[in-house]
């Protein structure tokens, strides 16, 4: 798929995605650094978007894993099927706050998110830190990138250890939120 499409995509749907240019390599790369993929069995990823950080998710995962991707962009759900065409890797176009009805209660090693929280309702996006803490196992992180500090507060009532980074390299310059229980 054209990169020009998926950009379309990404301005035309600006309230879903919360985005104005996709997550670079060094984010991405920051981001992953502070997940532990060796034994994580089961990972989420919130908002695959064009493919970035599954990717490199993918990269870095054992090959009996299985990544499950939320994204509810029928046009980004299409091209990540293209991309990433194998059988652990699950792309779901559906609502992160879904999340527990296509895990079947399997217990997660890692969530990790690119979701634009500051532009989701309350009420979903309380239930997807709710869900996403009742799933995660208790040695499992979430990391989430955001672009706001304030974020960090809002996952304080979910999660007892939180962390943050910064980075510059991006535009925007972005946070990286790391939640334990």
């Amino acid at each position: 798929m054209k990169k020009s499409s998926l950009f379309k995509e990404l301005f035309v749907n600006i309230k879903t995605t919360g985005a104005v240019t996709f997550s670079s390599k060094s984010l991405v790369n920051k981001m992953l650094s502070f997940a532990d993929f060796n034994g994580a069995k089961v990972i989420v990823e919130l908002g695959g978007g064009d493919g970035s950080i599954t990717r490199g998710i993918v990269e870095r995962m054992d090959s009996d894993s299985v990544l499950y991707v939320f994204e509810i962009s029928e046009h980004f759900c299409r091209n990540l099927s293209r991309q990433f065409a194998s059988k652990n890797v699950k792309i779901i176009c559906d609502s992160a706050e879904n999340l527990d009805k296509h895990l079947n209660g399997q217990p997660v090693d890692l969530i990790l998110s690119s979701l634009p929280f500051s532009l989701i309702p309350k009420e979903s996006r309380t239930a997807i830190y709710e869900k996403s803490r009742l799933i995660l196992k208790p040695s499992g992180f979430f990391i989430q990138i955001c672009y706001s500090y304030l974020l960090r507060f809002q996952f304080a009532s979910y999660f007892s250890n939180i962390k943050t980074a910064f980075t510059l390299k991006n535009f925007p310059p972005a946070f990286i939120i790391i939640c334990n229980t």
